[in-house]
């Protein structure tokens, strides 16, 4: 692979690219590398990883009460009788 060297960073862009590269949880090298990547549209799109809400408003939602109650009733028939298992 090849190496680039870029001179002229200001202190204020070494910055901002050190913070954001922290964000991202990258290294600052990872994060230009991407950054470039995206910018001059070398990057495929991830297939298959995109999530759709379209369909969400046919099924509804628990509020937490709800969700409390049937996660209750879960946990309490996954508990062992002791007595079955003696």
């Amino acid at each position: 692979m090849s190496s680039l060297s870029i001179r002229g960073v200001d202190p204020q862009l070494a910055a901002i690219l050190k913070e954001q590269a922290k964000k991202s949880q990258k290294s600052v090298n990872q994060f230009v590398l991407e950054t470039l990547r995206q910018h001059l549209g070398l990057t495929k799109e991830k297939r298959f990883t995109r999530e759709y809400d379209d369909l969400d408003n046919l099924f509804g939602s628990w509020s937490d009460e709800e969700f409390a109650t049937i996660q209750g009733k879960i946990d309490g028939e996954r508990q062992i009788d002791g007595e079955l298992w003696e």
